[in-house]
């Protein structure tokens, strides 16, 4: 354990403090404590004179001579607690003191009003339920170091009230999420995290070893293809919730590891998909919002009300890049490209130069829901190809605050294109194809439509957040550094 030299003091003083509070009788971390209620619900049934046991963390502590007046925080809400030497007698109350903010305690008394009007506890009886070794961040006044406020969650959820707002519009996103589609008639499912093909997308997979199988297995970057098989086993409409793995970079949008909501249904196709994804994105802005207009004051809010823009990806690149773009020679795109400070290899093709100008221009343009639809084959090797132009998918990218938010496909059921187009992926490894997928396959999947939704992207577009790590409880961080041994005392 790394600590200051003034975090070992402060440790040195609260040893102290609970050596102080054994001699007494207390034990430092004491057991189950049943409570009358939440905080919040003492707050809502408060009655003057109700006997009332209750229990939470010290945030504050004003003394007064011969009484001391505190505050509990629990999950829910604070509330004062009064404490009074001639209620409690002379050794409690003197115990009392050795009590440092951070300490979580249980009380017993009854509930009362003070002459400022603050609903308060009488305490009868105390006891202390855990000991802090270590102060609260800054003397409560918030945590601001940003390292220190992902290396160490639980201190920026004490000391940072808003913090909680987004990790809670979370979880009722999450909720809500699985009820409107269990509503709907889709079955949530769960498919292997642990893979021997790492498939369902184009990304660099994380590799383990699987000691009692003595094979290499992979971390999966999406559910894609096992989902897929159910289809072609007689589920209609699947889902899953939960955790993609990418061993690729760290940056505001992207974490190695993420969650995801994929969805597929039988017989439908990116229209379906389209038109689900606009209905649950907005539903849930309403349900966890409160309005369809989202993000921080100070920002552009992003309006959710369907519905949303639909362009192609062509006619954006021609927004942007000029109308001829696609009728220019690959070396009048390259030196258009790099004239905009991008970075273009000789050896790219106008396909690769045109994503560049997309990806690096023109998405992060999109603020307000853009369905970015019929892209280039080559870039989606699981999609169904457009019926008047065998060059494009018949796909969408949903664009929101300049970020992909939720790919959607008419998905691929033919077995013997996506057997040629997996394998030019494969660029003739035959080991990275997934033959137990293509055999899927020739048993006859049914048209399909299928979606990701990007949940840590989505939670971003909610509550206004710039990074993945602040809609992150625990981001992925590089080890810190131990800090430098002490000089030894002179």
């Amino acid at each position: 354990m790394d600590l200051t030299a003034h975090e070992i003091e402060f440790r040195r003083q609260r040893l102290a403090h609970l050596e102080t509070l054994k001699a007494a009788g207390h034990r430092p971390y004491g057991r189950a404590f049943e409570r009358t209620g939440s905080l919040a619900e003492l707050r809502a049934g408060f009655a003057e004179g109700r006997p009332v046991r209750a229990a939470g963390r010290v945030t504050a502590v004003r003394e007064m001579g011969k009484s001391t007046f505190a505050h509990l925080q629990d999950g829910t809400d604070k509330f004062q607690i009064y404490v009074q030497k001639n209620a409690l007698g002379d050794d409690s109350f003197a115990a009392f003191k050795a009590v440092d903010l951070g300490d979580f305690l249980g009380v017993e008394g009854e509930l009362f009003t003070t002459r400022t009007g603050e609903p308060s506890i009488k305490v009868q009886r105390w006891e202390l339920l855990a000991k802090a070794l270590h102060p609260l961040p800054e003397k409560w006044h918030g945590l601001q170091d940003t390292e220190v406020r992902y290396r160490q969650r639980y201190l920026d959820l004490i000391a940072n009230p808003d913090v909680r707002r987004v990790f809670d519009a979370r979880s009722r996103l999450l909720s809500f999420l699985r009820r409107e589609l269990e509503a709907r008639g889709y079955f949530e499912v769960e498919t292997p995290v642990l893979q021997a093909l790492a498939g369902g997308a184009i990304a660099a997979p994380f590799r383990t070893h699987y000691n009692a199988l003595g094979q290499e297995m992979f971390l999966r970057i999406a559910p894609e293809l096992y989902l897929k098989r159910l289809l072609v086993g007689g589920y209609d409409k699947v889902f899953e919730l939960g955790k993609n793995f990418r061993n690729e970079g760290l940056d505001r949008s992207h974490n190695p590891e993420f969650t995801a909501l994929e969805i597929y249904e039988a017989f439908g196709d990116m229209r379906t998909m389209r038109k689900l994804v606009e209905e649950l994105v907005s539903g849930a802005a309403q349900a966890v919002c409160g309005t369809m207009r989202v993000g921080k004051e100070g920002q552009e809010p992003v309006d959710l009300t369907p519905p949303w823009r639909v362009a192609t990806y062509h006619d954006l690149v021609r927004e942007h890049a000029g109308a001829d773009w696609f009728e220019r020679s690959v070396d009048a795109m390259r030196e258009w490209a790099r004239a905009q400070e991008l970075d273009i290899p000789d050896g790219m093709t106008g396909a690769q130069i045109t994503h560049e100008v997309y990806d690096k221009l023109i998405e992060k343009t999109l603020w307000q829901p853009t369905f970015v639809t019929r892209l280039p084959a080559e870039l989606v090797p699981l999609a169904k190809r457009c019926e008047d132009d065998p060059s494009l998918v018949d796909v969408f990218e949903l664009v929101v605050r300049g970020r992909e938010l939720a790919p959607g496909y008419t998905e691929l059921n033919d077995p013997l294109d996506q057997r040629a187009r997996l394998e030019e992926q494969a660029a003739g490894d035959a080991s990275k194809l997934d033959e137990d997928f293509l055999r899927a396959l020739e048993h006859g999947m049914p048209p399909a439509g299928g979606m990701g939704i990007g949940i840590d992207r989505l939670v971003m577009v909610l509550t206004g957040e710039e990074s993945v790590r602040d809609v992150m409880l625990f981001p992925q961080m590089k080890n810190r550094e131990p800090l430098p041994a002490e000089p030894p005392a002179e």
